[in-house]
């Protein structure tokens, strides 16, 4: 694969842990377990792949509906996570961000994610982004109502895409979806509408590094005309 074929920007929707546990008669909180492993992998795939900047959708505004035990395992699996894999990031010399609504969460976890930002801060091989209590539409009007705020009547695109949580991150090139389902579920509205999409029945556990190469592939055959 040549470098003109590479993507920039990818997101990555994590799906099918749940379903994964289940289909072996494990508790739901195995499959989270084992999708945080998961994770490390992805990470380390898209390095070896020169992708410039990688988005995961690890907990949506609607996941905080779920059970309170479920959420307080995954709040307690992004602690694990962030507090000791942030080393291996200022390592590789990996910027980590976090767009959401960070103050949905309780300050154990917001004091993790401002360590992890301002630890790797200085990073300039790449931007690992984690999309934590997000949800698209939430963005867009988060960005809307701060703009509102300046009293501004109109504004350009640039202006309200400047005010997004993910101001600065490209638009994706890829969006991939492990689990089987084939849908966005508010994942990076703004930002996908041309974004190649891929569904993929594997769940997240699951997930390969043949499989994410097979993706890396059949991306560059695709001719990408943004409606010319």
């Amino acid at each position: 694969m040549n470098n003109s074929s590479v993507p920039r920007s990818v997101g990555i929707i994590l799906d099918g842990n749940r379903r994964w546990a289940k289909a072996r008669n494990l508790p739901t909180l195995e499959g989270h377990r084992r999708g945080a492993e998961k994770l490390k992998e992805l990470i380390s795939w898209s390095n070896e792949a020169g992708i410039g900047e990688l988005i995961l959708y690890a907990f949506s505004t609607e996941n905080w509906n779920r059970a309170p035990e479920e959420v307080a395992y995954l709040m307690d699996l992004f602690v694990e996570f962030f507090g000791t894999w942030k080393d291996e990031a200022k390592k590789q010399k990996v910027r980590i961000r976090f767009i959401g609504e960070r103050g949905r969460f309780s300050p154990k976890v917001q004091e993790v994610m401002t360590l992890a930002e301002e630890e790797t801060k200085d990073g300039t091989s790449g931007i690992l982004t984690f999309a934590l209590s997000y949800g698209g539409r939430a963005e867009i009007l988060d960005a809307v109502n701060t703009l509102l705020a300046k009293d501004r009547e109109q504004v350009t695109e640039e202006e309200l895409r400047g005010a997004m949580w993910s101001a600065g991150l490209s638009d994706p090139d890829i969006i991939i979806r492990t689990g089987g389902e084939k849908r966005l579920s508010n994942f990076l509205t703004w930002q996908s509408v041309y974004s190649e999409l891929f569904f993929i029945d594997t769940q997240l556990p699951d997930f390969s590094k043949e499989e994410f190469n097979a993706i890396l592939a059949e991306y560059a055959e695709r001719e990408r005309r943004h409606g010319k």
